[in-house]
């Protein structure tokens, strides 16, 4: 079935008028296109990537080199999905800027927000993937992603301690397509 205007109706949880490139820690999850667990296992309680797992995993600690406006906090990959904190700052003046080819001399391009880095991300990942495969126009990534402003110092111990503690809940992780937990709404 393709898209339908009216039954298919996609409800952004972003926060209406924020500027997602406001300095600030930043709560992210992504999924695996279908939520196929191509990333790897969880063994033991512990996450066991696959190569295609550890392809991700270095594109998110090599963000930084990207984007200097950020920094990576907490991060796991799951066998269907990544959570990762990332911290957006503001230390200079054009920090996180990079040239517009084809602009004038010296003129930056706009700030670079959350949206940015994920779907550098994404697009490194899936590049990566597809190439080592010789797949091209594989999806890797679900087309969106959930992302929360962390709001106060608590919420950011909550989510770091999500993060360790996630391979150890898998059977009960609402994106397990084997949970064996019930999940009420």
């Amino acid at each position: 079935m393709g898209y339908n205007p009216e039954i298919h109706h996609r409800r952004s949880i972003r926060l209406r008028n924020y500027d997602y490139a406001t300095p600030g820690m930043y709560f992210l999850t992504l999924c695996t296109q279908h939520r196929e667990p191509w990333l790897g296992k969880i063994i033991d309680g512990k996450f066991d990537p696959t190569e295609d797992g550890e392809i991700a995993i270095a594109a998110w600690q090599s963000l930084p080199q990207r984007f200097p406006n950020i920094r990576l906090d907490g991060f796991v990959a799951m066998p269907n999905h990544v959570h990762g904190i990332l911290e957006i700052v503001n230390e200079s003046p054009g920090a996180g800027r990079e040239m517009v080819v084809g602009a004038g001399r010296g003129d930056p391009a706009p700030t670079i927000g959350v949206g940015n880095v994920v779907a550098y991300f994404k697009y490194q990942t899936t590049k990566t993937i597809n190439q080592k495969s010789g797949q091209a126009g594989r999806r890797i990534w679900q087309r969106n992603y959930w992302e929360r402003v962390v709001r106060h110092d608590q919420e950011l111990t909550n989510f770091r301690n999500y993060i360790v503690t996630n391979p150890q809940r898998w059977d009960c992780d609402r994106l397990n397509p084997r949970t064996q937990c019930r999940h009420d709404q």
